[in-house]
């Protein structure tokens, strides 16, 4: 056994050693990402460096980073080496977009296969499939909506996590655009009666809209952003099938303001962010070239205290406002 563990040693120190054990890492154990924009704000960040645990649900198969090859056959048919079991509601998991099976996104898993969606402008309704005695027995009354003859739970994870906030920083909402875009949309257009004065309805066409609809599909997960408003997600592309599922966001390494105030205000490559302006800008208006000093001064800011972090520490807490 010394033998074999002084081999190994020397191995290791080798270029061929360490570029092997390196990629045998990023293969089965962890792979570095680094959050590009704000749709999971105020739970992750932009400048958020991160490493994904690829393990949580089973062994993807091994890939070539950057290149996207695939270095062995899909021997399952479900895009692992090794079967696990799949996202559970309110993980945050890191996946391939299905729309082009190579972006990944960093999501939170809101429903998953049999359970259904209704969603408005600032409420998601959820009827989870294990039925309405499950949904009274772990959710409150006044979370609960009775709608299309059965319960539903109105914005089951906000209250449980800070992170979940809705700031759009446009002039409009996620629901607007999903109705702009209903033709394509993953979700369905309806009207439900009964929730007059709670929620806005809209025309589309000849018809009324007050919520759009959807059904997950078996062994299929549902992946909406934290902050929904700016979030580009399965109510737009779809749900996200297990062999689409990557890992699971671990440890925060390292974490930056990067952002020039051009990227911040006028939300060029990564989103408008004017909650974080107003912090680093104060009293000064956001359009003016004061605020843009500051906020440049304020550029490339390390945020220590994410540093070292694991991810789900995050998720309870009261969230910064950059």
């Amino acid at each position: 056994m010394k033998r074999i563990a002084l081999g190994f040693y020397r191995f290791s120190g080798t270029w061929t050693g360490t570029i092997i054990i390196v990629l045998l890492l990023i293969f089965f154990v962890a792979q570095s990402f680094v959050i590009p924009s704000g749709s999971m704000k105020r739970t992750l960040l932009i400048g958020d460096f991160l490493f994904a645990k690829k393990f949580s649900y089973g062994i993807t198969i091994p890939e070539l980073p950057w290149l996207g090859w695939k270095l062995l056959p899909d021997f399952n048919g479900n895009g692992h080496l090794i079967t696990g079991d799949g996202p559970e509601r309110e993980d945050i998991v890191i996946f391939y977009v299905p729309k082009d099976r190579k972006t990944h996104f960093v999501k939170r898993c809101v429903a998953v296969g049999g359970d259904e969606i209704l969603y408005a402008d600032k409420h998601m309704l959820i009827h989870f499939h294990e039925g309405d005695e499950y949904i009274r027995k772990h959710y409150p009354k006044d979370k609960i909506v009775k709608a299309m003859g059965r319960l539903w739970v109105d914005n089951p994870y906000r209250d449980k996590y800070p992170g979940i906030q809705y700031h759009p920083e446009y002039d409009g909402n996620s629901f607007l655009m999903l109705l702009y875009r209903a033709e394509n949309a993953d979700m369905r257009p309806v009207y439900l009666s009964g929730f007059e004065g709670e929620v806005p309805t809209y025309s589309l066409g000849d018809s009324k809209v007050n919520f759009f609809y959807k059904k997950v599909e078996r062994d299929h997960y549902y992946m909406i952003g934290d902050n929904r408003d700016n979030s580009e997600d399965s109510r737009f592309w779809g749900s996200v099938p297990y062999s689409l599922i990557i890992g699971k966001p671990w440890v925060i390494y390292f974490s930056m303001e990067y952002r020039s105030y051009e990227r911040v205000f006028e939300g060029k490559g990564g989103g408008r962010d004017h909650q974080a302006l107003s912090m680093v800008c104060r009293n000064l208006p956001i359009e003016s070239k004061e605020c843009r000093d500051a906020w440049n001064r304020h550029r490339y800011t390390i945020r220590w205290d994410r540093i070292g972090r694991n991810v789900d520490s995050f998720q309870h807490e009261k969230p910064r406002g950059d």
